[in-house]
């Protein structure tokens, strides 16, 4: 019932003006931050980590940036979701290399956890004419799970794949001209893998991009999202070059590297409240 009463609404504020929308997220992401303090604790030890040269109050102003960042994005959700298709093409800018999505060559999106990864997920179904394949972790509850599936297969011609399904699959599609989604970048534990520096620090990094670059020989194309005022913008980069190579463990730190470029342009957007550092290296003490 409660979770059928929030979609409700959702599906209210999603006709609201975007300030006011923006305004209750601002407001919402305050009070996690006042209130949630574990979750606190986790973006204050993920940003100490990463930018030691920060002050501590400076590592508050943006902890406190994040929240707002983590709420306003979950709120535009009613709009991406359940506005008319003519307001989300207003509000979500899409620019940067798209001439890099032409045709049906074989593409891997590489797309970063910044908190505006759904409005990236509808500008590209609502907006390039191609077909995508995505890695979809079911949701426990099963009616937000509809909800997240209806909602992210919106526009286009979009399909998620679970994991069970496999990779071949996976590569199947990908080399049948689908654009696939790929979101390596949060740690899913230690089975499947390795470590490389992350500002850094050593974190456990799927070195999934590469491997599915290989084996569908296929591009990497990032896909940024940046929460505007006005909306969002989606920008599409320039077709990573030689990559990947024969070195998953090299292809595997660079793409950390060139994540590390993206952060910096806007760290508070990033998604922080994930544990990225919890596995640790053997011997190593956890830091959460």
């Amino acid at each position: 019932m409660m979770s059928r009463a929030g979609i409700a609404f959702m599906r209210l504020i999603a006709h609201l003006p975007l300030s006011w929308v923006r305004a209750l997220g601002r407001a919402l992401g305050l009070v996690l931050y006042a209130l949630v303090w574990s979750r606190r604790k986790v973006v204050d030890v993920n940003l100490r980590l990463c930018f030691p040269q920060w002050s501590l109050s400076e590592r508050r102003r943006v902890a406190r940036e994040v929240f707002v960042y983590v709420a306003q994005s979950f709120l535009d959700r009613a709009w991406l979701w359940h506005a008319p298709p003519e307001v989300v093409r207003r509000r979500v800018h899409l620019t940067g290399a798209v001439q890099e999505l032409a045709g049906r060559d074989a593409t891997i999106l590489f797309c970063p956890h910044f908190v505006g990864l759904d409005a990236g997920v509808s500008a590209m179904s609502q907006q390039v004419p191609r077909s995508f394949v995505g890695i979809y972790t079911q949701q426990s509850n099963p009616v937000i799970d509809a909800w997240v599936l209806k909602g992210r297969n919106r526009f286009g011609d979009a399909r998620p794949m679970s994991r069970s399904e496999g990779v071949r699959d996976l590569i199947a599609a990908l080399r049948a001209g689908h654009v696939m989604y790929l979101l390596p970048d949060m740690n899913f534990g230690p089975e499947e893998s390795i470590f490389v520096p992350f500002y850094g620090v050593p974190a456990a990094t799927v070195p999934s991009l590469s491997r599915f670059a290989r084996l569908g020989k296929a591009k990497v194309v990032p896909l940024i999202t940046r929460l505007t005022p006005q909306g969002y913008e989606v920008r599409v980069g320039e077709a990573w070059q030689d990559y990947p190579t024969k070195d998953l463990e090299a292809d595997t730190a660079l793409m950390n590297r060139r994540l590390q470029a993206y952060i910096d342009e806007m760290p508070a957007q990033y998604y922080w409240v994930h544990k990225r550092f919890k596995t640790r290296p053997p011997g190593q003490p956890g830091v959460y």
